[in-house]
C-alpha cells in the first residue's frame, strides 16, 4: 500500500454538505464537529506517517492518514468503540464534516482501518524504536499552545500509575501458567509424546484447579516447589525444538526470576525477597512490572505528564510512558534533557519526588527553574543555608552569625568541610543546635556540605510568597490522573504489553488536549474575542459559495449560447 496525501480537504461544488438545509449547516458549523474540522483536523501532519507505507506510487493508495488519526482522537474524546465510531462515520454527517469526508462518495474507512493503522505504528516502533504517534501528538500540542496563546514559560508536572488489565497472579500461578502454555503448544504441534506423565497433567483443567485453588494453604509452598521442578524439567526436554518460541522464552524467564539452582543440579524456589520488581507479573502481559508507592501496590506502567499553562489555559505538551519501576526523578531528567537549552527561563513546578540536587543542577544549566513543592529525605535547618562557602577555593568564609572560621579543611572524597571556630563564639550562639557543634579541646567543630547548604537555601525559598504561589499553581495538574481514570478508563485499556498500551495512553493524552481546545473555542468568551475572525471566515465561506454559483451560471449561459 503506497502513501498518498489526502486531496479531499476542501468543500467542493458537489459536496454532500451543500445539499443540507441552511439550519442543518448552521448547527453543524456551530457544534463540536465544526470546531474540530476547523481547529484540530488541519493540525495533523500526514507526511510524518509516510514511512509506514510503500514508496511505490503505483500501489493501492492508503486511507488518508489525517482522517485515521483524527478518527482515533474522536474515538477517545467521545469514548466510543471502533465499531461505534465506524457506524457514526458512515451515518452521521457531523462526523463526516469533522473528518472532512463529506465530499467522498463512499466513506474511506472500514471495520479494519483503525486496527491496521495501529498495527503499522506498532510494527514500525518494534523495527525502528520511533514513536510516530507520540511525536505527532506533541507537535499538535505545540500548535494548540500557539493557537490558545499560552506562554511556554510555565509548566507543571505529575505522574500517574497505569494498571495493567491482566489478572493479578501468585508466584505459583505464574509458574504453573508458563508450564501449561508451553505444554499446550507442544500438544498442538503433535509432540506431546516428549512430555513425561507428570508434565502431561498440566494439560488438564482439573489438575490446575486442584493445584491452584483447592489446595490447603499449608500445601501451596510444596506445590510451588513441585511446579519449579516441573518447569526446569520441561525447559530441559523442550530446549532444542522450542528454544525460539515465546512460550519457551517465558518459561526460562520465570525460572531465572523465581528459581534457585544448586551446584548439584537441584532446583528450588527463591526467597520472595530475592525476586525483583521487574519480574514477570502475568504471562499475558510480560512487560508489566511491580512497584509499591505511597503504601499501595501497583502492577503495570507509569505515565508522566507536563502541562504548559497560564491564564489562557493549559495543554499537555510533553508526556512519557514507561514500566512502573521508572522513577519520577528519571522522568524529570528526561523532560529537562528533551527541553534542552532555553533562551528565556522556563519554570517547571513538580512535587518532591522529581527533585534532587542533580536534577536541579541539570535544569539550571539549561536555564530551567525546577521548583519542587517538597524535598525528599530529612530536611536540614534553614539556618544552615546562611553558611558562605567558596567552592573554588574550598573555604568556608562565614557561619550564619558572620563569624570567620579559625580553620577550614576540605574532604574531596566526601565533598564536606570540617570547620573550626572559637569555642566562646559557638558556646553562646543561638544556632549551636542547628549547626550540630562538637566541642574539641581548643575549638568548636562544625561539619557542613555544599549539598546541605543548597538544600537549606531551597527550603528557605519555599517559605516565600512567590514559591507558595507557584506551588498553588501546580495543584491543578493532579486532576489529570483522576480524569484519565474516571473518563478515559486508563486502568482498563483493552490491550496488554508496553508498546500497545503506550499507544492507547498517547491517544488519551491527545484527547484531553482536543477536548480543552474544543471547550475553549465553543465558549462564549472565546467567540466574543474571536468575533472578527469568525466573521471573516463566514464571509469567506459565503464569497466562496457565490463564486461557485457564478461559475455555474456562467457555464450554463455559455452552453446555451453555443447551442443556439
Amino acid at each position: 500500500m503506497g502513501f498518498s496525501a489526502n486531496k479531499h480537504q476542501q468543500v467542493n461544488l458537489d459536496d454532500n454538505f451543500n445539499t443540507l438545509s441552511d439550519i442543518t449547516k448552521k448547527f453543524i458549523l456551530n457544534s463540536w464537529a465544526g470546531r474540530f474540522a476547523d481547529n484540530i483536523f488541519p493540525a495533523i501532519n500526514e507526511e510524518r506517517f509516510a514511512k509506514l507505507y510503500s514508496k511505490n506510487s503505483f500501489s493501492r493508495p492508503n486511507t488518508p492518514v489525517n482522517i485515521v488519526v483524527a478518527a482515533l482522537l474522536l474515538k477517545e474524546v467521545l469514548r466510543l468503540t471502533d465499531d461505534e465510531l465506524l457506524l457514526n462515520i458512515l451515518t452521521d454527517v457531523k462526523y463526516q464534516y469533522a473528518l472532512h469526508t463529506t465530499s467522498f462518495k463512499d466513506q474511506p474507512v472500514s471495520d479494519r482501518t483503525l486496527s491496521r493503522f495501529r498495527k503499522r505504528l506498532y510494527d514500525h516502533e518494534i523495527e525502528t524504536g520511533e514513536d510516530l504517534l507520540k511525536d505527532e501528538m506533541i507537535a499538535i500540542a505545540d500548535k494548540m499552545v500557539a493557537f490558545m496563546k499560552i506562554s511556554p514559560s510555565l509548566k507543571r508536572m505529575d505522574s500517574i500509575m497505569v494498571a495493567s488489565s491482566c489478572k493479578k497472579m501468585s508466584r505459583l500461578e505464574i509458574v504453573y501458567t508458563c508450564i501449561s502454555n508451553l505444554s499446550r503448544r507442544i500438544q498442538a504441534d503433535g509432540m506431546e509424546k516428549i512430555l513425561t506423565p507428570r508434565l502431561s497433567l498440566y494439560l488438564q483443567d482439573e489438575h490446575k484447579n486442584n493445584t491452584l485453588y483447592r489446595s490447603k494453604t499449608e500445601d501451596l509452598e510444596l506445590n510451588l516447589e513441585k511446579a519449579i521442578e516441573d518447569a526446569a524439567s520441561l525447559a530441559r526436554i523442550s530446549a532444542v525444538a522450542y528454544k525460539e518460541t515465546d512460550e519457551y522464552k517465558m518459561l526460562t524467564r520465570v525460572l531465572r526470576e523465581q528459581a534457585q539452582f544448586d551446584k548439584d543440579g537441584s532446583v528450588k524456589p527463591k526467597d520472595k525477597k530475592e525476586i525483583g520488581t521487574d519480574s514477570l507479573q502475568n504471562p499475558s502481559d510480560p512487560d508489566a512490572t511491580f512497584r509499591r508507592k505511597a503504601g499501595e501496590s501497583h502492577k503495570g506502567y507509569v505515565g508522566n505528564l507536563v502541562e504548559t499553562m497560564d491564564e489562557n489555559g493549559a495543554i499537555i505538551t510533553q508526556f512519557g510512558y514507561e514500566q512502573n519501576i521508572h522513577s519520577d526523578s528519571a522522568f524529570c531528567k528526561e523532560v529537562v534533557d528533551e527541553l534542552g537549552m532555553q533562551e528565556e527561563t522556563v519554570t517547571i513546578i513538580t512535587d518532591g519526588a522529581y527533585g534532587g540536587e542533580e536534577n536541579i543542577r541539570n535544569a539550571r544549566e539549561k536555564n530551567i527553574h525546577l521548583v519542587t513543592t517538597t524535598l525528599l529525605g530529612k530536611d536540614p535547618s534553614v539556618v544552615l543555608g546562611d553558611f558562605v562557602i567558596d567552592e573554588n577555593e574550598h573555604e568556608v568564609r562565614y557561619c550564619p552569625e558572620w563569624r570567620v572560621p579559625v580553620k577550614t579543611s576540605y574532604n574531596e572524597k566526601q565533598d564536606s568541610y570540617r570547620v573550626l571556630f572559637l569555642k566562646e563564639h559557638c558556646d553562646t550562639c543561638k544556632n549551636r543546635k542547628a549547626c550540630k557543634v562538637k566541642n574539641q579541646k581548643k575549638y568548636a567543630m562544625v561539619t557542613i556540605t555544599p549539598k546541605t547548604v543548597a538544600r537549606a537555601q531551597y527550603l528557605k525559598k519555599l517559605s516565600t510568597e512567590e514559591y507558595k504561589e507557584l506551588t498553588r499553581k501546580r495543584n491543578a495538574v493532579e486532576g489529570i490522573p483522576s480524569v484519565l481514570r474516571r473518563r478515559y478508563q486508563v486502568d482498563k485499556m483493552p490491550v496488554r504489553g508496553f508498546l500497545r498500551s503506550k499507544m492507547w495512553f498517547t491517544l488519551k493524552i491527545g484527547a484531553i488536549n482536543v477536548k480543552r481546545v474544543l471547550a475553549k473555542v465553543l465558549s462564549p468568551s472565546f467567540f466574543s474575542i474571536q468575533n472578527d475572525f469568525s466573521k471573516s471566515l463566514t464571509m469567506k465561506f459565503h464569497i466562496f459559495k457565490a463564486l461557485l454559483y457564478y461559475m455555474w451560471v456562467e457555464n450554463s449561459l455559455n452552453q446555451s449560447i453555443y447551442a443556439d
